[in-house]
Formats: structure tokens, sequence, C-alpha cells
């Protein structure tokens, strides 16, 4: 009996000190590359007061899909948001070509492009408030009247971020009349809708029955995308070393 106690408190000393060197060496060199990965993510995102000088350069990105040619454009972006929009729409019904673009005074904010720059600032900012001189003690610590000419009333156009694409929806509407035996379910908040979803606009009651879905890749947010993936790869590598060692929370202070 002594010595299976003796072996179980020479196994827990060893794992102690593994613990240790843990909180104490690696903890600080996987920072540190992290820290490392993310300036690099944070300098693809090329915003107004970001620490560039002067505005964002614009970037133009022709939006198109090789399963149809209804809806063709150019995108003009500049740092988050959206300076320029020239877009074709051929009407499936009779072909009727509609031509629209952003007014002059307009712009469309992509606010996943600024949140994600923000995340990216904050999550450097923690990581520098830790330097090698840190000791940690715990595992614990570790929109319609946008464009010119307006659009038609029975059409809607959303722009997004998918992942590394801009994309551009349009979509075609139909009202519901008052007398409609239709069940009405709002769409809800999705980002994209498919035919049939229904909406509520003002007092009208609207359908949708078309859509039509262009998207191009932004080279740049791609490459932002890896430098996230290989940071998240990092810190569950780091997170599954520290549980591990979960057993010693209850009871040891490191």
């Amino acid at each position: 009996m002594a010595t299976v106690m003796a072996a179980t408190a020479a196994e827990r000393a060893v794992l102690e000190e593994e613990f240790r060197w843990l909180l104490h060496d690696e903890v600080h060199a996987v920072l540190k590359q992290l820290q490392d990965i993310l300036k690099e993510a944070s300098l693809r995102f090329t915003l107004p007061g970001s620490g560039t000088e002067g505005p964002a350069k614009q970037e133009n990105f022709i939006l198109g899909s090789c399963g149809t040619d209804q809806v063709k454009g150019v995108l003009t972006l500049q740092g988050d948001a959206l300076s320029q929009a020239d877009v074709n729409l051929k009407m499936p019904r009779n072909n009727q070509l509609l031509h629209f673009a952003f007014r002059e005074d307009k712009q469309w904010k992509l606010q996943q492009i600024q949140d994600a720059r923000n995340h990216v600032s904050q999550a450097i900012y923690l990581l520098t408030s830790r330097d090698q001189s840190y000791q940690f003690k715990t595992g614990a610590e570790v929109l319609k009247r946008m464009f010119a000419p307006a659009l038609p009333s029975d059409l809607l156009v959303n722009v997004y971020i998918n992942l590394n694409k801009l994309c551009l929806t349009v979509y075609q509407l139909h009202a519901l009349q008052p007398n409609s035996t239709k069940n009405f379910r709002p769409a809800g908040g999705a980002v994209l809708h498919s035919p049939g979803a229904m909406f509520e606009w003002g007092s009208q009651r609207l359908e949708v029955s078309h859509v039509h879905k262009v998207e191009c890749v932004i080279p740049w947010l791609n490459d932002a995308l890896v430098y996230f993936t290989v940071s998240l790869q990092l810190c569950q590598q780091l997170k599954d070393k520290i549980s591990v060692f979960s057993s010693y929370w209850s009871y040891r202070p490191f």
C-alpha cells in the first residue's frame, strides 16, 4: 500500500512539473506565435483609422455565376465599405434588362469586415498584455433608396460577405393579397433566403418568387481566413494540453 502511494505521489510530482513547464514556457511560446500570425492577418485589413496612411485603396470585383447570366455586376470595395456598384439584372419573365448603381452620396457598409478587424485588434491587445515576464498561475487564465435609379418595388438587393467571398443577391418579390389563403410565415433574419420566403415590408406582405446570386473571391480576405484558421488551431492545441491537467485545478494553485 505504501509503495502504491509513493508511486502515485511520484507520478503527480512529474505531472505537476510538466504543468509548471507548460504554463511558464510553452504557453508564452504559443502566444508569441499567435501574436505574429494575427499581426499578419491585421495587415490584410486596410481600413481607415487602422494605422494606414490615407484612405483605403479601391478594389474592383466582377461578380458573376457560371450557372446563369441573370445578374452581372461590378462592386468597388474600399476598406470596409462598398463605394460603388454597377449591376445589370435580366428579368426572367420578359428578358427586360435593368441597370442600377449606388447613388454618388451613398456607401454600403460591410459590418462583417469591420467586426473582423476589431476582433483581430482586440486579440492582439490581449496577447501583448501578457508578455514573457507574466507568470500564468492557473489553467483557467489561459436597402432600397440606396440606388439610382431606385429599384422597382418588386426587387430587393442584399450585399454581404460569406467566408472569403463578396456576394450580391437580388430577390424578385410579389405581393400577397390580403385575402390570400397562404399561411404567412415571416422568414426571419437569415442572410440568404429561398423562393417561397415571406417578408413584411411596412403594411405589405411579400413573397420571394426568384433569387439571383453572384459572387467573387476577395483575395486578401482569403489570406486573413487562413491566418484565423491557424490561430484557432494553435489555441485549440494549447487548450487541449491545459485540459490534461484539469484534475489538479480543484486542489492545486497552478
